[in-house]
C-alpha cells in the first residue's frame, strides 16, 4: 500500500468527479446475479449502515481520477443513480461520470444508453444489460412501489451506504498497483486497510522511521501467527477465514463479535479512533496486546489453562481485560476459578454424567479435554504441550471406549467392515482360550452370512460378538464417564461402534504411524491406568473403568482441584 495515501469511508452520495478507466483493466462484466445482489443487500440493510468494497483511485487533479480498482462496483452505482435520476430528475442527481480509455464513445454511451449502440462492443452490451436488470429490479412489485423504492435507495446512498475510499498519490505506478491488488498480493481486508491507515496522510503524520518500525513489527507479528499451534491456542476459528492473520488481533481489540454483519467493522473502529488518538499510541496498544498473547503461549502452565478455556468457548478479549493488573499468582488463580466455573461439576456430579443425556454431552467432552490438557501440563522434564491445533484440526470428539450398540450400521458395506474388524479380535481371543468352540462357531457363522448380510442377521451377530468381547453381561456402565474418551474415528461407522479390542488395535496403528493421539486416550487403550495384575488386553473391564475414573477424581486425581465441593446433606 502507498505511503501518504488518503484512506477514508465515503458515502456513495458524496462521490463526485470524472473517473477515467484505463486500458489495463478489463471492461464491465457484471451480470444479473451480481446486480441483484448489490441492490438486495442495500435494500435489505435499509436504515443500517452498509459498506461496499474499496474503491482505489489516483487523484489527477481538478476533481478527476484514474479508477484503479472497483470499476465494476462504481459503474453499477452509476447505472443505478442514472436510472433513479430518470425517474425523478428534479430530486435525484448523479454527481460523477465515467469514461473507458478503450471505448472512445463510452462517456456518451453511459449518458444516453442507446440500445441501438449496445451491440457495438462487449462493454456496451454488458452495460446496457445491467441497466435493464436494474430497471427490472425496481419494477418488481413484490418489493414495493417503484417511486418509493427510488427515493429510499437514494436516501440510503446519501446516508447509510459507504465505500472505502482509497486515494493514492500521483507518484504511484497505477498498473503495478492494479496488478498487485488483482492477483491477491494485497487483498483489501480489514487488516490491510488498518495498515494503510497508519501510513495515510492526515494531521497526525508519523515519521518515516516510525512507519518502518510499524511495518517491521507488523511482519513479525504476522509471521508468528502463521504458526498453526499459536493460532489454535488463540482461537477456534479456521485460519482460512483470514487472508492476513494479524486481523485476529485487530478484531480482538475492536471487540468484533461473531454475529457482526459489517464486513469492515474493524476498519471503521480504528478509523474512528485515529480521528481522536495518536497513531503511535494506538500501535503501542496493538503491540502490547500481541506481546501478552505471545507470553501466554510460551509459558507452559498459562498455555494449557488459557488454551483449554479458549477451546471450550471462553472469550479471549474478556480474558485479557479481566486479568489486567493481576500478579502472576492472582492471574493463575483466576484461570483456575474460570476452569472450575466452566466445568460446574462436583465429584458426585461427575459420576452421574451420562452420555444418553444430551445436556451432559458437552460437560463430558469439556471434562475429558481438561483431563488430557492437565495430564500433559503436569508432565515433568519435557517440552511436550497439548496440541490444540491437532485437537481442532482432527476433530477429537466424545466416543465410547467400548461399543454402545449398532446404531448407524445400516449399510451393507459398514456391516461387513464391522464384522471383518471383529473377526480379527475373535480369532485372537480364540487362540488364547485354546480353541474355544463357541468363538469358532461364531466366526464360521460370520463367514457364512457375510455376503448376504442384512439388518436382521447382522443385529444377531452383533449382539453375540459384543457378548463375547465384553467382560460381563452388565451394560450399565456403557454411557457413564468411565466408558468415554476423546476419539477420532473419522466418521467411520464400523469403528465408532466397535468393541474395545478393535478400537485398541486402531489406536495402536495410529500411534505406530506417528499420528497425534490425546495422551489420556492413548493411555486408556494401552491400559496405562490399570495395575498389571488386573490387566486383560481384550476387554474394557470393571478394574479398568475404576482405575480410569480414579485417575480423574481419586485421591491424586488430575482434575480434583477444578471440582466444586459436594453439597453436604443432613
Amino acid at each position: 500500500m502507498s505511503n501518504n495515501a488518503l484512506l477514508e469511508p465515503k458515502l456513495v452520495g458524496d462521490i463526485t468527479g470524472d473517473f477515467f478507466i484505463p486500458s489495463y483493466q478489463r471492461g464491465y462484466r457484471w451480470g444479473n446475479e451480481q446486480i441483484d445482489m448489490l441492490l438486495n443487500d442495500v435494500w435489505e440493510n435499509g436504515e443500517q449502515n452498509y459498506c461496499l468494497q474499496p474503491i482505489v483511485v489516483k487523484n489527477l487533479g481538478e476533481n478527476k481520477f484514474e479508477l484503479i480498482d472497483g470499476q465494476q462496483r462504481l459503474t453499477t452505482i452509476y447505472l443505478i443513480m442514472k436510472y433513479m435520476h430518470g425517474l425523478m430528475p428534479a430530486i435525484i442527481k448523479n454527481k460523477f461520470a465515467l469514461q473507458y480509455e478503450t471505448r472512445n464513445r463510452s462517456r456518451q454511451f453511459l449518458l444516453d444508453l442507446d440500445e441501438s449502440l449496445s451491440k457495438d462492443n462487449i462493454d456496451f452490451y454488458h452495460i446496457y444489460n445491467a441497466y435493464k436488470q436494474i430497471e427490472a429490479w425496481f419494477n418488481d412489485q413484490k418489493t414495493g412501489d417503484i417511486g418509493l423504492k427510488a427515493m429510499n435507495m437514494y436516501r440510503y446512498f446519501g446516508e447509510k451506504v459507504k465505500v472505502i475510499w482509497y486515494e493514492v498519490t500521483d507518484n504511484v505506478d497505477s498498473t503495478d498497483l492494479f496488478t498487485r491488488l488483482n492477483i491477491g498480493k494485497i487483498p483489501l481486508t480489514n487488516a490491510e486497510l488498518v495498515k494503510a491507515l497508519f501510513l495515510s496522510k492526515d494531521s497526525d503524520n508519523i515519521s518515516n522511521e516510525k512507519q518502518i518500525e510499524i511495518a517491521t513489527s507488523w511482519d513479525t507479528i504476522e509471521k508468528e501467527l502463521q504458526n498453526d499451534e499459536f493460532w489454535a491456542f488463540l482461537t477456534n476459528e479456521s485460519s482460512a477465514k483470514y487472508a492476513t492473520r494479524i486481523e485476529l488481533i485487530f478484531n480482538l481489540i475492536a471487540n468484533k463479535m461473531a454475529h457482526e454483519k459489517e464486513k469492515f467493522f474493524t476498519f471503521y473502529y480504528f478509523n474512528d479512533r485515529m480521528k481522536k488518538e495518536s497513531k503511535t499510541e494506538i500501535w503501542k496498544e496493538i503491540l502490547e496486546y500481541y506481546l501478552v498473547l505471545k507470553e501466554w503461549f510460551e509459558k507452559r502452565d498459562i498455555y494449557h489453562k488459557v488454551g483449554y478455556l479458549i477451546t471450550v468457548g471462553y472469550n479471549l478479549r474478556s480474558l485479557i481485560n479481566e486479568t489486567k493488573g493481576l500478579s502472576k499468582s492472582e492471574f493463575e488463580a483466576s484461570l483456575d476459578a474460570k476452569i472450575t466455573n466452566s466445568l460446574e461439576l462436583t465429584s458426585d456430579g461427575l459420576l452421574d454424567l451420562n452420555y444418553s443425556n444430551k445436556y451432559h454431552k458437552p460437560k463430558i467432552e469439556n471434562l475429558l479435554l481438561l483431563f488430557n490438557v492437565e495430564t500433559t501440563r503436569l508432565l515433568k522434564n519435557t517440552g511436550e504441550k497439548y496440541s490444540f491445533e491437532a485437537h481442532k484440526r482432527k476433530g477429537w470428539s466424545l466416543e465410547h471406549i467400548h461399543a454402545q450398540n449398532s446404531v448407524g450400521l445400516n449399510k451393507k458395506e459398514d456391516q461387513q467392515e464391522w464384522l471383518n474388524l471383529h473377526k480379527k479380535s475373535l480369532k485372537n481371543l480364540h487362540s488364547l482360550r485354546y480353541n474355544n468352540r463357541e468363538i469358532l462357531t461364531l466366526i464360521e457363522r460370520i463367514d457364512a452370512n457375510f455376503e448376504n448380510i442384512n439388518k436382521v442377521n447382522f443385529d444377531i451377530l452383533f449382539a453375540e460378538v459384543f457378548q463375547i468381547l465384553s467382560e460381563s453381561e452388565d451394560r450399565s456402565y456403557i454411557d457413564s464417564i468411565s466408558n468415554m474418551a476423546l476419539l477420532s474415528m473419522e466418521d467411520n461407522a464400523a469403528l465408532n461402534n466397535a468393541t474395545f479390542d478393535v478400537k485398541r488395535n486402531r489406536i495402536i496403528e495410529m500411534d505406530r504411524n506417528g499420528e497425534y493421539i490425546p495422551i489420556c486416550t492413548r493411555r486408556v487403550f494401552l491400559k496405562y491406568y490399570t495395575e498389571s495384575q488386573d490387566q486383560q488386553l481384550h476387554f474394557w473391564g470393571d478394574q479398568d473403568r475404576t482405575a480410569y475414573t480414579n485417575a480423574m477424581i481419586g485421591k491424586t486425581g488430575i482434575i480434583n482441584k477444578y471440582l466444586q465441593p459436594s453439597k453436604v446433606t443432613e
